[in-house]
């Protein structure tokens, strides 16, 4: 990867290594990859290079943190696949910085230790890893809540970090209460306006395709409520009261 000094650069950057894999990070991406926070929420539109900052700290955890393990779950094996390619394609652009012990389709190993494994949305697949040290998980807020509670266990002891990334899908589901209610996460929104490889007239195409429900949750990042939901999200929890008594105690 050429001097001493410029492979400690990319150790210590990650958007410098990002521009060596060809990449030029949106600002948004820049942020993220200098952040250092341990959980990170990406509520970014379609085809707004959610998986390709996923795939460079991915590479660069694997590369730069020796012994790592970093797993790489959606709720398909389909899913994951192209997530780990993405990896595989940064890997590759680097020209190999640490040479690979296996490269398969689904796991690439490195001679220092480390590994990126694909894995489907499925907890009987999922429970034998542990001390991971970065968990991506793609498409996130189609991931059933139980498969995501069997996965935090997996960061405790290695203090591991996790990015996840989706587009809204209602206002339901752990994804959706991680971002409205939970503060321990960085959140990062980018709507489809924002990003400069989408055109105006793309986006106005599919305004009017799609309708404005799909359009507000594929493309502007907006938690919006089932179109078959008889009672608004809204509506529910204003009726919630803690003043008012259970009809029947507890035995």
């Amino acid at each position: 990867m050429g001097s001493l000094a410029a492979d400690l650069a990319l150790a210590l950057d990650p958007v410098r290594l990002a521009q060596a894999a060809g990449i030029t990070p949106d600002p948004w991406q820049r942020a993220v990859l200098s952040s250092h926070a341990p959980r990170i929420l990406l509520n970014v539109t379609r085809q707004g290079g959610k998986s390709t900052i996923s795939s460079l700290l991915a590479v660069h955890t694997a590369v730069y943190v020796p012994e790592s393990l970093i797993l790489l779950v959606s709720p398909s094996l389909r899913q994951s696949a192209e997530l780990f390619r993405k990896c595989l394609t940064t890997y590759r652009g680097l020209q190999r910085p640490v040479p690979a012990s296996a490269e398969t389709q689904l796991k690439l190993e490195l001679e220092n230790g480390s590994r990126i494994v694909s894995l489907p949305g499925q907890e009987s697949t999922l429970r034998g890893y542990s001390s991971v040290t970065l968990l991506c998980i793609d498409e996130a807020a189609r991931v059933e809540d139980p498969l995501y509670y069997s996965l935090r266990p997996m960061l405790a002891v290695s203090g591991g970090r996790a990015i996840c990334m989706s587009t809204p899908w209602g206002r339901r589901g752990w994804w959706f209460a991680a971002w409205e209610d939970e503060p321990d996460w960085l959140k990062v929104e980018v709507p489809a306006a924002l990003c400069p490889r989408i055109s105006p007239a793309f986006l106005e195409q599919e305004r009017r395709s799609l309708g404005p429900w799909w359009y507000r949750q594929e493309y502007e990042c907006q938690f919006s409520d089932t179109t078959d939901q008889v009672f608004s999200h809204d509506v529910l929890q204003a009726s919630l009261s803690d003043e008012i008594a259970p009809l029947f105690a507890a035995g």
